[in-house]
């Protein structure tokens, strides 16, 4: 069992959690995530750590409220507990001194991006970030990203806050007045599919995380399954990060809509049983 220490909401459907885990805590580096299981009988599923802190034995997650387990987990309060979290999973993020990295993330993209930015700036790199949501008040951890940030660009799709547009108009912003020497582009999958493009289209090396592909986070139930370079690679083991210019995006947008009618029916089925607890 571990314990949710806090608990805050970025929006309605957006919440951030602390839980205790001191070992995991420890061990972690960017790019890993966890495993997690809200209770005995709930499936398990992959969360990237936002962030850890080592003296206080805690991870953080940042969960969007899609399926029924994320909105489990988004009614957990601070004191409840958790029955499983298993990692870290997957493999750590490449760390070099590259010159100037350009980080995009999109939507709550962004919470696995801010650790990859604090180990890129540590590691004497130069961090331009470019962070985008629909609107304002879907932007996340802004203020720490900029902590590890040299710059940062906001973008939102209705220009509610920082600039009106897409992340890649962002991206081709600083791309026009900086030599960026790599990218890690993080976020839904089709944003990660155009800012890709946006990178190849300029020749600035890419690294794409593709964790929203990720079921069992095994390499068992092979549903993360992508085309890398023409050949078939498992996200959960093999990833979640890769060249972002040979990934077959087409086919990863295309097989994220395999479970969609199953997820719907739990959804709804969920929604019967939380209705008839509330009368």
């Amino acid at each position: 069992m571990y314990k949710v220490v806090s608990k805050k909401f970025f929006s309605d459907n957006v919440v951030s959690l602390d839980i205790e885990a001191p070992r995991i805590a420890k061990a972690r580096k960017a790019g890993h995530f966890v495993m997690i299981r809200v209770d005995e009988k709930g499936e398990r599923i992959p969360l990237t750590i936002s962030s850890a802190d080592i003296e206080k034995g805690t991870v953080n997650l940042v969960v969007q409220t899609v399926g029924v387990t994320s909105k489990k987990l988004a009614e957990l309060e601070a004191g409840d507990y958790v029955t499983d979290l298993v990692g870290p999973l997957g493999q750590a993020t490449h760390v070099e001194k590259f010159g100037t990295v350009l980080a995009c993330g999109g939507g709550v993209g962004v919470a696995p991006l801010l650790p990859i930015v604090e180990a890129l700036k540590k590691a004497g790199n130069k961090v331009i970030s470019v962070i985008a949501a629909r609107s304002k008040d879907l932007i996340i951890l802004e203020e720490q990203i900029k902590e590890y940030s040299d710059e940062v660009v906001v973008m939102t799709d209705d220009g509610s806050y920082g600039k009106k547009g897409l992340i890649t108009e962002g991206m081709e912003e600083v791309i026009n007045s900086e030599k960026v020497d790599q990218a890690v582009i993080i976020g839904p999958g089709i944003m990660m599919k155009f800012a890709s493009m946006t990178t190849k289209k300029h020749n600035i090396p890419s690294i794409a995380s593709l964790n929203t592909i990720m079921v069992d986070g095994t390499g068992m139930c092979g549903a993360c399954r992508v085309t890398v370079a023409g050949k078939t690679r498992f996200v959960c083991v093999d990833g979640p990060e890769f060249d972002a210019h040979e990934v077959d995006f087409d086919e990863m947008l295309s097989r994220l809509q395999g479970y969609k009618d199953q997820e719907q029916k739990a959804n709804d089925d969920y929604s019967c049983v939380a209705t008839k607890k509330r009368k």
